[in-house]
C-alpha cells in the first residue's frame, strides 16, 4: 500500500495480549485421544458446519451417534461409530481448500433461496468436497475469499476473538477529505458502536480511491462507516485477507490452496 502523503494518522492501536497469538491457544487444545475425536469436531470435520453450530445442532437433538439421540456437550466418539445430522450419516471428508477472487454479483451465503448465483456456482463439478466460504463478502463486493470444508479453521478465521487482518480497496463516488482520513482512523460511532480503521492511505494518489486496513468482521463495516460520514461506495474490493491475496487470480478464477500456504492458515503464520 502506498505511504500516505502528508496526511498524519494516528497509529493503530495495541491490540489486548489475548489476541496477539491466538495461534498458540490452538496448538495447545490436542483434539485426539487415541482413536476418539469429539462429537462437535467430527461434524465440523464433516464440512456441515463449525464446531459452535455443531454444538448448537447438537443441544436442539440433530445430532445421532449409533442411533441415539446425543444432547451432551463435549462428547468423544470413535472413528467408527455411526454419525448422523438430520438423519443423514456424516463421513470424515478429506480437506479441502479453495481460494478464489470473489466476482460481482455471487453471493457468499448457501443458504438463501432467492440467490440467482452463489460462488458455489463458480466451483461446481471441479471439487467433491463439500466446501464453504469462510466468512461473508456481499453481493456487491469483489475480491479475496476462501472457502473450505475445514470448520476448526473457519472457526479460527472467523470468531470475533481473533480479529483477522483484512485489506480492501475502496472506489468512492467523491474525494475523500483529510478530515473524513483522520476521523476513520480516530473512530466513528456507528448504531452498533465505535469502529475505526487501522491504516488508511490515497491509492496512486487519487482521492476517490482508497486502501483500508481493517480487523473488524462487523457486517458492511466498510460501507457503513463511509455512507456515515457521507460517501457513497462504488467499489469494494478485498485484496488480502488472512495472509492471502488474489495474485495472479483474474476475477471469477479459483484455485486449490498450496500445501504451504494451508500450514500457514493453520499455523496463523501471517499478519
Amino acid at each position: 500500500m502506498r505511504s500516505r502523503q502528508d496526511v498524519k494518522l494516528r497509529p493503530r492501536r495495541s491490540k489486548p495480549v489475548a489476541e496477539e497469538k491466538p495461534q498458540a491457544r490452538v496448538r495447545t487444545n490436542p483434539e485426539f485421544v487415541k482413536d476418539e475425536m469429539r462429537l462437535n469436531k467430527f461434524i465440523s470435520n464433516s464440512g456441515v458446519c463449525s464446531r459452535r453450530e455443531a454444538d448448537e445442532y447438537i443441544t436442539a437433538g440433530l445430532v445421532t451417534v449409533n442411533g441415539e439421540v446425543v444432547t451432551q456437550m463435549g462428547i468423544r466418539i470413535k472413528s467408527t461409530d455411526d454419525i448422523r445430522f438430520n438423519g443423514e450419516r456424516l463421513q470424515g471428508e478429506e480437506k479441502a481448500y479453495i481460494l478464489m477472487n470473489k466476482p460481482k454479483d455471487y453471493v457468499t451465503t448457501t443458504d438463501d433461496p432467492h440467490a440467482e448465483q452463489t460462488v458455489l456456482d463458480i466451483i461446481a463439478g471441479s471439487c467433491t468436497q463439500r466446501v464453504y466460504p469462510v466468512g461473508r463478502l456481499d453481493k456487491s463486493t469483489t475480491g479475496v475469499l476462501l472457502l473450505t470444508n475445514d470448520g476448526a479453521l473457519t472457526e479460527q478465521l472467523t470468531h470475533p476473538s481473533y480479529n483477522r487482518k483484512k485489506i480492501y480497496q475502496v472506489d468512492l463516488d467523491k474525494n475523500l477529505s483529510r478530515t473524513d482520513m483522520e476521523a476513520l482512523v480516530k473512530g466513528i460511532e456507528l448504531e452498533d458502536g465505535m469502529a475505526q480503521v487501522d491504516e488508511i492511505s490515497y491509492v496512486d494518489e487519487n482521492e476517490k480511491k482508497i486502501g483500508v486496513e481493517i480487523h473488524s468482521g462487523r457486517n458492511r463495516i466498510i460501507r457503513r462507516m463511509f455512507e456515515h460520514l457521507g460517501y457513497t461506495v462504488k467499489k469494494l474490493d478485498r485484496v488480502y485477507f488472512a495472509g492471502l491475496t488474489k495474485k495472479n487470480l483474474r476475477r471469477g478464477a479459483w484455485r486449490f490452496l498450496t500445501p504451504k500456504e494451508i500450514a500457514m492458515l493453520k499455523m496463523g503464520s501471517y499478519e
